[in-house]
């Protein structure tokens, strides 16, 4: 499952994921986890309401700090697609960094690369950027153009036929040494003359 707009030389990568999620302990306390184990979370505590701020504003740093890769597998595909298992579908389309949250839970913020095709499928899914298309296209024929022209044979082989040029100016100097012999060729005949007189 790959996205449309990739080039050929761009090896396909992984679609990244980040996770945050408020874990209750017991009835009283929660705490905050991230899938990045670097990120650094507040301690455990009993304001439900300042512990839900701190994930949505710590989701949203990842999706702010992330570019989306246009050559990044969809995200939703590789895990079969089960955001959407209602909706079969194949994944295509430009990448989108999109942000999942339940507003009735509460409880789970995600990030993530996916394609065109599955974020609409997502429930609760918003749409947050979207990956751009390469312009190194258009300035490939301009630069790729005279590269061919001026070097005729590629590898640095050099042919007497390819240029043009050579090959006429070698067959006219044979033709102009070649014409003086045949005159005195055309004498023959007083040479018999000579011979019948004599007998």
């Amino acid at each position: 499952m790959t996205t449309v707009h990739s080039e050929p030389s761009t090896e396909r990568i992984p679609g990244r994921a980040w996770t945050v999620r408020i874990v209750g302990h017991g009835r009283t306390s929660a705490s905050v986890t991230c899938s990045t184990a670097a990120c650094r979370m507040p301690p455990r505590s009993e304001d439900l309401a300042a512990l839900r701020a701190f994930a949505a504003r710590h989701a949203a740093a990842h999706a702010k700090a992330a570019n989306v890769r246009p050559n990044a597998w969809c995200h939703c595909g590789s895990q079969h697609c089960g955001a959407h298992p209602d909706t079969k579908t194949h994944c295509s389309g430009a990448v989108l960094m999109i942000l999942r949250h339940d507003p009735v839970m509460r409880r789970v913020w995600s990030v993530e690369e996916v394609c065109e095709t599955c974020a609409p499928l997502i429930p609760n899914a918003t749409v947050l950027a979207r990956a751009e298309r390469p312009r190194r296209t258009p300035d490939r024929p301009t630069t790729q153009a005279p590269a061919p022209v001026r070097p005729s044979i590629a590898g640095g082989f050099s042919s007497p036929v390819a240029p043009g040029e050579p090959a006429p100016v070698r067959r006219s100097r044979r033709s102009t040494q070649h014409p003086a012999p045949p005159a005195p060729a055309a004498r023959p005949g007083t040479l018999r003359h000579e011979t019948r007189a004599g007998d």
